[in-house]
């Protein structure tokens, strides 16, 4: 079968998938790509399917029509909602390969509690934490006195990326946490993980694994704030370099013996299956590095810095996943630097118009330009989606020359009351 073409799914519509998207379509074990629901930029790589992802039986159903044998999930919400469970109990779809872990797996991201109980559980190095519900809010609120700031509050759920608050004020804490455990994020803030405040530089690891072995993709740094010398409100990303400089040796060795293994054995001790990605947010606090969160999937605008860096045939990786094969051949990853700039809609992360008119120059050949959000009017123009917009990625063996090839397309391209970071990789 390894050597046969077959018919694959992806599913997800950012940036993140356009990537993927890209990655899968080169790859010689690909016959037919389809992305559900996918993007202005996915269909130059395959058949874009719209249909809902929560929608699991039109999942089902294109899968037998078109007779699929791969899906690889690209967002966090079908895995914690449990799709990898729904193929593996129907008969009919069994035989999928399925990237991605079970609900069970998955709820390393989907429950802030859950992930920081397992860590405690495996003396995973992370930040030391409470949770609160609304029947604790005067638990919480007493913590938040009797401790010392900044305090980082996040929603126990998935928030769509805007369940984390950091406030130094204690009465602001107090306000935020009422507000959230109020309902301020839906059901995802009906339990509340008030976390110690870590100081230090954050960076990405990525691993595949099917629960024993795995594979370190490209690591990759992100920005998350919307302002230039990260300032201002969280973003769901601004952009990312890849590689980071300072994981070096000793880093790779420290993340590697006490947060990936020890993830793995954990996973192996509570019977939790999980054939996927792990992403590994992390912080390096003084040289040691701690653990902020897990994701059950690659990271976005992460993916669009490393999945070009990756020249391994990504088809066969996940061939390997599901073959316990993985690990047997060297995966190859270009040495060079991956520059992201992300082109977003004006006044994001808050309010922002959409449906504006996209501009893109005539023939890119320096850079690759993924979209994020993005889609085509009643004419099959393309217009903007979304907040986060375009995604422009440069390599190069120089750092600096990535970002600036990544900063000139930025500029070149037009939408209106578009906006981007000048400044991502200053601080590595």
């Amino acid at each position: 079968m390894k050597n046969t073409k077959i018919n694959i799914l992806l599913l997800g519509s950012g940036g993140r998938e356009h990537a993927l998207a890209w990655k899968i379509s080169k790859s010689e074990r690909c016959q037919r790509l389809f992305i559900a629901p996918g993007n202005a930029g996915t269909r130059l790589h395959g058949t874009n399917i719209f249909l809902n992802l929560s929608d699991l039986d039109a999942i089902r159903a294109l899968v037998i029509k078109e007779d699929i044998k791969m899906v690889i999930v690209g967002p966090e919400e079908p895995l914690v909602n449990g799709i990898v469970d729904f193929f593996e109990s129907d008969s009919a779809l069994s035989h999928v390969l399925v990237v991605g872990p079970s609900a069970k797996g998955a709820q390393l991201e989907g429950s802030k509690a859950f992930a920081k109980i397992f860590m405690a559980e495996q003396s995973i190095p992370t930040a030391a934490y409470k949770s609160f519900t609304p029947e604790t809010l005067n638990d919480g609120l007493r913590f938040i006195s009797e401790t010392v700031g900044p305090y980082v509050l996040k929603a126990d759920g998935l928030a769509a990326g805007k369940g984390v608050v950091i406030l130094t004020d204690a009465e602001e804490a107090k306000v935020e946490l009422t507000a959230m455990l109020g309902g301020k994020f839906g059901a995802a803030s009906s339990c509340v993980v008030i976390e110690q405040f870590l100081d230090g530089i954050e960076f990405s690891v990525f691993v595949l694994t099917d629960g024993v072995r795995y594979v370190l993709f490209p690591e990759a740094k992100d920005y998350k704030k919307v302002g230039e010398g990260d300032v201002g409100l969280n973003t769901g990303g601004m952009g990312a370099i890849s590689p980071v400089s300072f994981f070096d040796i000793p880093m790779v060795q420290k993340v590697t013996s006490r947060i990936i293994e020890p993830t793995l054995k954990g996973l192996q001790k509570n019977n939790i299956p999980y054939k996927g990605f792990i992403f590994f947010g992390l912080i390096s606090v003084a040289g040691e590095p701690f653990v902020i969160e897990y994701n059950c999937r690659l990271g976005d605008p992460e993916t669009e810095a490393i999945i070009p860096r990756l020249t391994s045939d990504i088809v066969s990786l996940f061939y390997d996943l599901h073959e316990n094969r993985l690990g047997e051949n060297p995966i190859d990853i270009d040495p060079r630097f991956a520059a992201t700039t992300m082109l977003v809609s004006g006044g994001y992360p808050g309010n922002y118009e959409s449906n504006l008119p996209i501009t893109l120059p005539d023939e890119v050949t320096e850079s690759f330009v993924f979209h994020a959000g993005t889609g085509l009017d009643d004419q099959g123009s393309i217009v903007t989606k979304g907040g986060r917009v375009l995604a422009i990625t440069s390599i190069d063996a120089d750092k600096s020359k990535a970002e600036e090839k990544s900063r000139w397309l930025a500029d070149k391209i037009y939408f209106k009351n578009k906006y981007y970071r000048k400044d991502i990789g200053f601080d590595l």
